[in-house]
């Protein structure tokens, strides 16, 4: 069985560090712990592929933007139809840095956990990485909004804390 490690977030550098792109960031610091490259570019997702501890490992950061990502979710599951996938994202409704794992569930707020439900159903598992919310910004300025420089340590903590939850994950299902 192979695990699929989805990181949502937007493509193109604008996004780079913005609040959205928190599951691309998880899955490149996983990748980098894990020395895998993003190497490829299939299932409308840029893809890199190793292993730990014996497992199959899926690196995913689906480039159809986050509100479509369920295309590219549904390309990998129909692939891989017994394959593991864990969805990485940014949630509003966590304060800054606080990490929510979930085997499966409603999608909330989150229009890219609503596309990959629409077209899987909720039968994946969620890493949630808390942003917060800035009462003074609609909810689109706010997740499209870099990441203020004195909250980096905070998300640079969040991160790598999502990261060994994942390992942790992953080493409870062998």
């Amino acid at each position: 069985m192979i695990n699929i490690i989805v990181g949502l977030g937007n493509i193109g550098v604008q996004y780079k560090n913005t609040f959205h792109n928190i599951g691309f960031m998880v899955v490149d610091a996983l990748a980098k712990k894990l020395n895998i490259s993003f190497n490829k570019e299939k299932y409308k997702s840029l893809i890199g592929q190793g292993f730990y501890n014996g497992q199959s490992i899926m690196l995913v950061k689906p480039t159809t933007y986050m509100n479509n990502s369920g295309e590219a979710v549904s390309l990998l599951k129909k692939k891989f139809k017994d394959g593991r996938i864990i969805v990485v994202v940014d949630d509003i409704d966590l304060p800054k840095g606080k990490i929510r794992y979930r085997e499966h569930g409603k999608s909330g707020t989150h229009n890219g956990l609503r596309s990959i439900t629409y077209y899987i159903g909720e039968q994946f598992e969620r890493v949630r990485v808390g942003i917060g919310r800035d009462e003074r910004l609609d909810l689109a300025s706010y997740v499209l909004s870099n990441i203020k420089e004195e909250d980096r340590p905070l998300f640079e903590s969040a991160i790598n804390e999502a990261v060994e939850l994942i390992l942790q994950k992953l080493e409870e299902n062998r």
